[in-house]
Protein backbone atom coordinates (compact mmCIF):
# COMPACT_ATOMS: atom_id res chain seq x y z
CA UNK A 1 0.00 0.00 0.00
CA UNK A 2 1.27 3.69 -1.05
CA UNK A 3 2.06 5.75 1.92
CA UNK A 4 0.20 8.86 2.56
CA UNK A 5 1.82 12.02 1.66
CA UNK A 6 4.93 10.59 0.25
CA UNK A 7 7.29 12.12 -2.02
CA UNK A 8 8.99 8.78 -2.63
CA UNK A 9 10.38 9.93 -6.31
CA UNK A 10 10.39 13.39 -6.33
CA UNK A 11 13.31 16.48 -6.27
CA UNK A 12 12.37 19.30 -3.77
CA UNK A 13 14.13 22.91 -3.67
CA UNK A 14 13.74 24.11 -0.69
CA UNK A 15 15.26 28.07 0.29
CA UNK A 16 16.63 28.78 3.85
CA UNK A 17 16.34 25.21 4.45
CA UNK A 18 18.99 25.53 6.89
CA UNK A 19 16.89 26.47 10.17
CA UNK A 20 13.46 27.03 11.39
CA UNK A 21 10.39 26.09 9.09
CA UNK A 22 13.04 25.85 6.68
CA UNK A 23 15.31 22.88 8.21
CA UNK A 24 11.64 21.32 9.23
CA UNK A 25 10.74 21.01 6.05
CA UNK A 26 13.75 19.73 4.49
CA UNK A 27 13.77 16.91 7.11
CA UNK A 28 10.09 16.26 6.68
CA UNK A 29 10.58 16.04 3.18
CA UNK A 30 13.09 13.80 3.46
CA UNK A 31 11.74 11.28 5.51
CA UNK A 32 9.20 11.04 3.17
CA UNK A 33 11.03 9.96 0.75
CA UNK A 34 12.02 13.48 -1.68
CA UNK A 35 15.26 14.17 -2.43
CA UNK A 36 15.94 17.12 -0.81
CA UNK A 37 18.12 20.07 -1.97
CA UNK A 38 18.90 23.10 0.61
CA UNK A 39 19.52 26.42 -1.25
CA UNK A 40 21.16 28.74 1.70
CA UNK A 41 23.13 31.63 2.07
CA UNK A 42 24.58 30.15 5.47
CA UNK A 43 26.82 27.15 4.80
CA UNK A 44 27.01 25.84 8.42
CA UNK A 45 23.19 25.40 9.36
CA UNK A 46 22.54 24.13 6.13
CA UNK A 47 25.39 21.62 6.08
CA UNK A 48 24.49 20.59 9.90
CA UNK A 49 20.60 20.00 8.48
CA UNK A 50 21.89 18.03 5.63
CA UNK A 51 23.98 15.62 7.73
CA UNK A 52 21.21 15.17 10.46
CA UNK A 53 18.98 14.36 7.75
CA UNK A 54 21.64 12.44 6.31
CA UNK A 55 22.11 10.27 9.61
CA UNK A 56 18.45 9.35 9.41
CA UNK A 57 19.55 7.34 6.26
CA UNK A 58 18.01 10.02 4.13
CA UNK A 59 19.18 12.05 0.98
CA UNK A 60 20.17 15.90 0.83
CA UNK A 61 22.38 18.36 -0.73
CA UNK A 62 23.62 21.38 0.39
CA UNK A 63 24.01 24.28 -2.10
CA UNK A 64 24.92 27.91 -1.01
CA UNK A 65 23.46 30.25 -2.66
CA UNK A 66 21.93 33.98 -2.27
CA UNK A 67 18.71 33.78 -3.73
CA UNK A 68 18.42 37.89 -4.48
CA UNK A 69 21.02 36.83 -7.47
CA UNK A 70 19.46 35.56 -9.93
CA UNK A 71 22.79 34.36 -11.60
CA UNK A 72 23.17 32.30 -8.67
CA UNK A 73 19.74 30.55 -8.40
CA UNK A 74 20.63 29.58 -11.88
CA UNK A 75 23.52 28.46 -11.73
CA UNK A 76 22.27 26.17 -8.62
CA UNK A 77 18.88 24.98 -10.61
CA UNK A 78 20.58 23.65 -13.95
CA UNK A 79 23.11 22.04 -11.70
CA UNK A 80 20.74 19.99 -10.05
CA UNK A 81 18.70 19.35 -12.91
CA UNK A 82 21.56 17.31 -14.36
CA UNK A 83 21.17 14.69 -12.21
CA UNK A 84 17.33 14.59 -10.72
CA UNK A 85 14.20 16.04 -12.52
CA UNK A 86 13.10 19.22 -10.24
CA UNK A 87 9.40 18.57 -9.24
CA UNK A 88 8.94 20.85 -5.70
CA UNK A 89 10.17 24.18 -4.88
CA UNK A 90 9.09 25.51 -1.21
CA UNK A 91 9.96 29.20 -1.69
CA UNK A 92 11.19 29.85 2.39
CA UNK A 93 13.91 32.28 2.76
CA UNK A 94 12.60 35.71 3.98
CA UNK A 95 14.22 38.05 6.33
CA UNK A 96 11.95 40.55 8.93
CA UNK A 97 11.19 44.50 9.57
CA UNK A 98 9.71 45.82 12.23
CA UNK A 99 8.69 49.62 12.13
CA UNK A 100 6.00 51.18 10.31
CA UNK A 101 6.63 53.53 7.54
CA UNK A 102 7.96 56.16 9.25
CA UNK A 103 10.84 53.73 10.98
CA UNK A 104 11.40 52.04 7.57
CA UNK A 105 14.36 53.24 5.50
CA UNK A 106 14.94 53.26 1.85
CA UNK A 107 17.83 50.89 2.39
CA UNK A 108 15.11 48.67 4.66
CA UNK A 109 12.95 48.58 1.94
CA UNK A 110 15.67 47.36 -0.61
CA UNK A 111 16.84 44.70 1.40
CA UNK A 112 13.50 43.14 1.80
CA UNK A 113 12.44 43.00 -1.76
CA UNK A 114 15.69 41.98 -2.81
CA UNK A 115 15.10 38.48 -0.63
CA UNK A 116 11.22 38.05 0.05
CA UNK A 117 10.25 39.38 -3.62
CA UNK A 118 12.89 39.22 -5.52
CA UNK A 119 14.01 35.77 -4.45
CA UNK A 120 10.62 34.46 -5.01
CA UNK A 121 10.79 35.67 -7.81
CA UNK A 122 14.47 34.24 -9.29
CA UNK A 123 14.06 30.77 -7.64
CA UNK A 124 10.26 30.47 -9.17
CA UNK A 125 11.29 31.78 -12.97
CA UNK A 126 14.61 29.36 -12.71
CA UNK A 127 12.62 26.35 -12.01
CA UNK A 128 9.39 26.57 -13.98
CA UNK A 129 11.01 26.06 -17.65
CA UNK A 130 12.14 22.40 -15.90
CA UNK A 131 8.65 21.94 -14.46
CA UNK A 132 7.21 22.87 -17.75
CA UNK A 133 9.43 20.17 -19.54
CA UNK A 134 8.43 17.83 -17.14
CA UNK A 135 4.35 19.30 -17.20
CA UNK A 136 4.18 18.95 -13.89
CA UNK A 137 5.79 20.66 -10.64
CA UNK A 138 4.52 22.42 -7.23
CA UNK A 139 5.44 25.52 -5.84
CA UNK A 140 4.92 26.45 -2.28
CA UNK A 141 5.37 29.85 -0.83
CA UNK A 142 5.94 30.89 2.36
CA UNK A 143 3.45 34.35 3.09
CA UNK A 144 2.45 35.60 5.93
CA UNK A 145 -0.86 36.66 8.08
CA UNK A 146 0.85 39.72 7.00
CA UNK A 147 -0.50 39.27 3.49
CA UNK A 148 -4.21 39.40 4.29
CA UNK A 149 -4.64 41.38 7.23
CA UNK A 150 -2.75 44.80 8.69
CA UNK A 151 -0.17 43.51 11.48
CA UNK A 152 1.29 46.78 13.55
CA UNK A 153 4.78 47.92 12.75
CA UNK A 154 5.40 45.63 10.32
CA UNK A 155 5.26 48.04 7.05
CA UNK A 156 7.80 46.55 4.90
CA UNK A 157 7.55 43.32 5.98
CA UNK A 158 3.73 43.07 5.29
CA UNK A 159 4.36 45.12 1.52
CA UNK A 160 6.76 42.40 0.92
CA UNK A 161 4.69 39.16 1.99
CA UNK A 162 1.44 40.78 0.11
CA UNK A 163 3.78 40.35 -3.23
CA UNK A 164 4.58 36.93 -2.52
CA UNK A 165 0.41 36.39 -2.07
CA UNK A 166 0.03 38.02 -5.66
CA UNK A 167 3.04 36.25 -7.22
CA UNK A 168 1.35 32.41 -5.90
CA UNK A 169 -1.85 33.63 -7.60
CA UNK A 170 -0.55 34.66 -10.67
CA UNK A 171 1.34 31.54 -11.37
CA UNK A 172 -0.90 29.39 -10.80
CA UNK A 173 -3.15 31.33 -13.34
CA UNK A 174 -0.77 31.31 -15.74
CA UNK A 175 0.30 27.74 -15.60
CA UNK A 176 -2.40 25.49 -14.65
CA UNK A 177 -2.26 23.96 -18.41
CA UNK A 178 1.30 23.26 -17.50
CA UNK A 179 0.15 21.22 -14.34
CA UNK A 180 2.16 23.35 -12.66
CA UNK A 181 0.29 23.92 -9.16
CA UNK A 182 1.29 27.02 -7.05
CA UNK A 183 -0.26 28.02 -3.46
CA UNK A 184 1.17 29.80 -0.81
CA UNK A 185 1.07 29.34 3.29
CA UNK A 186 0.73 32.09 5.80
CA UNK A 187 1.91 31.59 8.95
CA UNK A 188 0.88 33.32 11.87
CA UNK A 189 3.79 33.42 14.74
CA UNK A 190 6.05 30.48 14.86
CA UNK A 191 8.07 29.22 17.47
CA UNK A 192 11.65 29.88 15.62
CA UNK A 193 15.06 31.00 16.28
CA UNK A 194 14.29 33.99 15.40
CA UNK A 195 11.73 34.85 17.66
CA UNK A 196 14.01 33.72 20.44
CA UNK A 197 16.80 36.07 19.19
CA UNK A 198 14.48 38.99 18.50
CA UNK A 199 12.91 38.80 22.23
CA UNK A 200 16.64 38.30 24.10
CA UNK A 201 17.55 41.42 21.97
CA UNK A 202 14.84 43.75 22.57
CA UNK A 203 13.55 42.89 25.74
CA UNK A 204 16.55 41.81 27.88
CA UNK A 205 15.67 40.11 31.11
CA UNK A 206 12.02 40.08 30.16
CA UNK A 207 12.23 36.91 27.76
CA UNK A 208 10.05 34.66 29.29
CA UNK A 209 7.08 37.77 30.17
CA UNK A 210 7.33 38.57 26.40
CA UNK A 211 7.41 34.99 24.71
CA UNK A 212 3.85 34.41 27.04
CA UNK A 213 2.76 37.91 26.06
CA UNK A 214 3.60 36.85 22.35
CA UNK A 215 2.12 33.79 22.71
CA UNK A 216 -1.07 35.09 23.40
CA UNK A 217 -1.54 37.28 20.57
CA UNK A 218 -2.90 34.00 18.82
CA UNK A 219 -6.98 33.07 20.25
CA UNK A 220 -5.70 29.73 20.15
CA UNK A 221 -2.76 30.55 22.96
CA UNK A 222 0.14 29.37 21.90
CA UNK A 223 3.05 30.22 18.69
CA UNK A 224 2.67 27.68 16.25
CA UNK A 225 5.76 24.89 15.27
CA UNK A 226 8.00 24.73 12.49
CA UNK A 227 6.60 21.13 12.40
CA UNK A 228 3.22 22.28 11.96
CA UNK A 229 4.00 24.71 9.42
CA UNK A 230 6.47 21.68 7.43
CA UNK A 231 3.12 19.30 8.11
CA UNK A 232 0.71 21.41 6.22
CA UNK A 233 3.57 22.47 3.25
CA UNK A 234 4.19 18.31 2.91
CA UNK A 235 0.23 17.60 2.15
CA UNK A 236 0.54 20.58 -0.65
CA UNK A 237 3.28 19.32 -1.90
CA UNK A 238 1.90 15.49 -2.25
CA UNK A 239 -0.06 13.97 -4.91
CA UNK A 240 -3.20 14.16 -2.27
CA UNK A 241 -3.37 17.78 -3.22
CA UNK A 242 -3.71 17.37 -6.72
CA UNK A 243 -6.77 19.25 -6.97
CA UNK A 244 -5.23 22.25 -4.95
CA UNK A 245 -3.84 25.35 -6.78
CA UNK A 246 -4.28 29.29 -6.49
CA UNK A 247 -4.68 28.82 -2.65
CA UNK A 248 -3.63 30.42 0.43
CA UNK A 249 -3.75 28.76 3.89
CA UNK A 250 -3.37 30.11 6.82
CA UNK A 251 -2.18 28.23 9.55
CA UNK A 252 -2.46 31.03 12.60
CA UNK A 253 -4.02 29.70 15.54
CA UNK A 254 -7.51 31.22 14.73
CA UNK A 255 -5.24 34.72 14.12
CA UNK A 256 -7.60 36.38 11.08
CA UNK A 257 -10.93 34.90 11.93
CA UNK A 258 -11.03 34.82 15.62
CA UNK A 259 -8.98 37.78 16.99
CA UNK A 260 -10.66 40.54 17.45
CA UNK A 261 -8.40 42.75 19.07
Amino acid sequence: MKTKFSLQHKTALITGGGSGIGKAVATTFAAQGAQVHILDINRDPAIQTVEEIKEQGFFAQAHFCDVSDYHQVVGVVETISKTASIGILINNAGIAHVGNIEACEEADLDRLYQINIKGVFNCSKAVIPFMKENNEGVIINLASIASSVGISDRFAYSMTKGAVLSMTYSIAKDYIQNNIRSNSISPARVHTPFVDGFIKKNYPGEEQQMFEKLSKTQPIGRMGTPQEIADLALYLSSDEARFITGSDFAIDGGFIKLNSK
